[in-house]
């Protein structure tokens, strides 16, 4: 049985912002529904303000709280602000999903990337900005014909969540889970990607020991503050992050939790995939 966090079964209990928004000013799609999921996303503007979404899904509780938590983050934000927003945002605002379970984060950041595309127009500046920075590496080919999934969202997927097995790619983004005769194509994106990623020269003991203390301070600190806690830098043993939580996050049930699926999910994309964190 799949772990879910409080807050994935509240949303999903209790999801928020269902329905549609006739005088929407942007509709985003993603799924279908021959693929077991699929997403309507709403979302009414003030200027280059979200004032106010909706959504109308059809899948397994963890879509509906996937969709229900991406409304809610967008609510008040910038367009500029939703444009930054990934799947890993959502699966961290619902304080993690089941692997098995990602392809639902992934879906509404598709939704978003459809409302957003169709909203400035494919051949517009604000969007080809969006998609040189998103899918700079990969073309538009079809890699997954029975769930229609492009080189480009497995491309994305493996460079966002730090995926390296077609296992993890299936539970991103559903390629490979149906007839399988494509998962030889997505480990050769895999391959290539990871081929890249090692040409990055190695950062020495000093510069990792720098930069770890550098996302922690104005990446990690920040997001925990927002819900009343904190978190300070204890000792670095090799790959080894050795921190405290404070404030609320050091009495919260889901401490674990945060620590896996936030703080250390962060260091592995931003500093090393080798890094483990621990609570002293």
């Amino acid at each position: 049985m799949w772990d879910y966090s409080e807050k994935v079964l509240d949303h999903y209990r209790n999801p928020r912002n269902v329905g549609k928004l006739e005088d929407a000013d942007m509709i985003g799609e993603a799924g279908s529904l021959a693929c077991g999921d699929s997403l309507k996303l709403f979302i009414k503007l003030d200027g280059d303000k979200v004032v106010d979404a909706k959504f109308q899904t059809f899948g397994c509780g963890s879509a509906v709280a996937a969709s229900s938590i991406l409304t809610e983050m967008i609510i008040g934000k910038t367009l500029d602000e939703v444009k930054k927003i990934t799947n890993k945002d959502i699966a961290r605002e619902l304080d993690g999903l089941p692997q098995q379970k990602m392809h639902c984060s992934v879906m509404g950041r598709e939704a978003l990337e459809d409302a957003l595309k169709k909203y400035y127009g494919e051949d517009s500046d604000e969007w080809q900005e969006i998609e040189l920075a998103e899918h700079a590496h990969a073309g538009e080919k079809v890699i997954c014909t029975c769930f229609n999934v492009t080189e480009n969202q497995i491309w994305e997927a493996v460079k966002v969540n730090g995926l390296k097995t077609v296992e993890e790619v299936t539970n991103y983004t559903k390629a490979g889970g149906a007839c399988g005769r494509c998962k030889g194509l997505i480990k050769d994106i895999i391959d290539t990607y990871l081929k890249k990623e090692a040409k990055q020269p190695e950062l020495t003991a000093t510069q990792k020991i720098l930069k770890i203390s550098k996302v922690i301070e104005q990446q990690i600190s920040p997001e925990l503050q927002k819900d009343g806690g904190d978190i300070e830098l204890v000792d670095i043993e090799g790959n080894v992050v050795k921190v405290k939580l404070t404030g609320m996050c050091s009495g919260c049930k889901n401490a674990s939790m945060t620590l896996k699926n936030f703080v250390e999910s962060v260091l592995k994309e931003k500093v090393d995939s080798n890094i483990t964190v621990e609570q002293t």
